[in-house]
């Protein structure tokens, strides 16, 4: 049996999607994966030393990654009414702001780079420390992303932007947030292997969803089964069943956005 690395984040829509082939309740077609469960942004950074076999990346982090790993259809996080946020305690920003965002190569960054050219007084931090840090008066602002858009206003925040509303107002299209990508040295074989094993653990977790539940609430203790519910129902969607032509193309289009303002 072959095994893989597999990095995916803690998130429930990850849990959710993971859940079924790293339990053995759908075919992995003699594969066995060995789990790495962290924050997104440090896969993006572990992924530049190709330390997983498969693994989440923001699609920002996988776009500077192309020559190294190759794009899966099955796994994304992409959809409507589902970006980022840009908050703040005044509901304003300027370009003197001091802005938290959750990673460099987070797909958070990239946007908020091209909605705000030239901005530059950013402080990459963890997710989970950005409204605290916002309130606080430790940053003006920050881009929040995962539940935060659920919770930002228990801390005294409001939005300057919906990062997500304003790309699609731009652009039409599903914003393109997260991805499954694999080593393109595993060959096609493998890869079409891993693409239906994590399709089939989709489709498992849509008929079955209330199997994940545990492994959700381990990974991540913070939220309550309200918060968890939407989160999964916003970040997995049919795009994460198969990026389609449609999911495809928002991708081809944020790559193109981001190389007109010299940011990949």
């Amino acid at each position: 049996m072959k095994t893989l690395k597999l990095g995916f984040s803690p998130c429930p829509n990850d849990t959710f999607i993971f859940h079924a082939m790293t339990h053995s309740l759908v075919d992995t077609e003699g594969l066995s994966f060995e789990t790495h469960i962290t924050d997104v942004e440090e896969l993006n950074r572990s992924a530049l030393e190709g330390f997983a076999d498969v693994t989440k990346l923001s699609f920002h982090a996988w776009l500077k990654l192309k020559e190294k790993y190759e794009l899966l259809r099955s796994g994304a996080a992409l959809g409507f009414g589902c970006g980022p946020l840009l908050v703040s305690k005044t509901g304003t920003v300027n370009h003197n702001s001091c802005i938290a965002v959750p990673g460099e190569l987070t797909t958070a960054a990239l946007l908020l780079k091209i909605y705000i050219p030239g901005v530059s007084n950013l402080v990459y931090t963890r997710f989970d420390n950005i409204m605290p840090g916002v309130a606080s008066g430790e940053f003006d602002a920050g881009v929040i992303i995962h539940e935060g858009r659920f919770v930002y206003s228990g801390y005294g925040l409001s939005q300057v932007v919906d990062l997500g509303e304003w790309w699609e107002k731009k652009t039409g299209m599903p914003i393109p947030l997260g991805c499954i990508a694999i080593k393109k040295s595993l060959g096609e074989e493998l890869k079409i292997s891993v693409e239906k094993i994590i399709r089939e653990s989709v489709q498992y977790a849509f008929l079955h969803p209330d199997d994940s539940h545990n492994f959700i609430r381990q990974h991540a203790a913070e939220m309550n089964d309200d918060v968890i519910r939407q989160h999964i129902k916003l970040y997995v969607n049919n795009y994460s069943v198969d990026l389609g032509n449609e999911g495809l193309e928002a991708v081809r289009v944020l790559e193109t956005l981001a190389s007109e303002k010299g940011i990949i």
